[in-house]
């Protein structure tokens, strides 16, 4: 036999053998995520059994590509019949959409999800109301006493009624992580979340300035802060959705610190 038919014949076991490590390794990335609490980072708690389930169809699918598998190893007279009925048209040869996926899951499995950041934010633009497509909200109890309510709750109930005057002199506790803008003054940071709405790919930041009694350089980017606050109405030249200053004026509900405390990062950052 010479080598380029050995090679011929080794293809036979090569693609299939690929098509079950590629199976085996997504199912063990999707199970990773669902039994580690790391989807939480990546997509909305409405989905996670969808991941779930997706991992027990690849189990299932990786059991039978196995079986297949040894049974064709077994025959001494192996043919590619058992496989050209599952062959497709792809992109990309079958051994590399296979390596591919294989070093995708492999790589997932390695690099654990990351938490947006300040950057982000900045990038993204903090807002203090929720998108259109959010108006509607379904987690909004306007019943919640001011100091009960989460800083995502804050954002909520000024979607509702936006009124900042409306608010002044409550009392608030909330977490969130801090994001230094530069065109806030030097003892003013924002305390912001991200909200998830499917995925991480579309969360986006909200959050609202905080005033100091220091200077903002206390408080890194990115800090994790619990924080005690009563609500108070500032003129501020501030546009959070392009994070420019602008000429124009604008009354805004800020925090203003009664006490400030830094805490872990917590293990689920994002709201939804």
């Amino acid at each position: 036999m010479t080598f380029i038919s050995k090679l011929k014949s080794s293809r036979k076991f090569i693609i299939p053998g690929l098509d079950v490590l590629a199976l085996l390794a997504w199912t063990i990335l999707l199970f990773k995520y669902w039994a580690t609490g790391q989807l939480k980072l990546l997509i909305h708690p409405n989905y996670f059994w969808l991941v779930f389930v997706t991992s027990v169809i690849l189990f299932i699918l990786t059991g039978f590509k196995i079986s297949q598998f040894i049974k064709s190893l077994r025959r001494k007279n192996t043919t590619s019949t058992n496989f050209k009925a599952v062959q497709h048209v792809t992109l990309f040869p079958p051994v590399w959409s296979s390596s591919l996926l294989i070093v995708t899951a492999i790589a997932g499995l390695m690099i654990p999800p990351t938490i947006f950041n300040s950057k982000m934010a900045l990038q993204r633009g903090i807002s203090e109301s929720l998108p259109v497509t959010r108006t509607q909200t379904q987690i909004f109890r306007s019943t919640l006493k001011p100091e009960e309510r989460s800083l995502i709750e804050w954002i909520r109930t000024l979607n509702a009624y936006p009124e900042p005057d409306a608010y002044e002199g409550q009392k608030a506790k909330v977490t969130g992580f801090v994001v230094h803008s530069s065109i806030l003054p030097r003892n003013y940071v924002f305390l912001s979340r991200f909200i998830i709405t499917c995925c991480a790919v579309d969360a986006y930041p909200v959050g609202l300035p905080l005033k100091l009694k220091s200077d903002r350089n206390t408080y890194p980017p990115d800090t994790w802060l619990e924080v005690e606050a009563l609500m108070i109405t500032e003129t501020l030249k501030v546009d959070t959705q392009t994070m420019k200053e602008t000429p124009i004026k604008k009354r805004q509900l800020v925090l203003e610190a009664t006490s400030i405390k830094t805490i872990p990062t917590p293990d689920s950052p994002y709201g939804y």
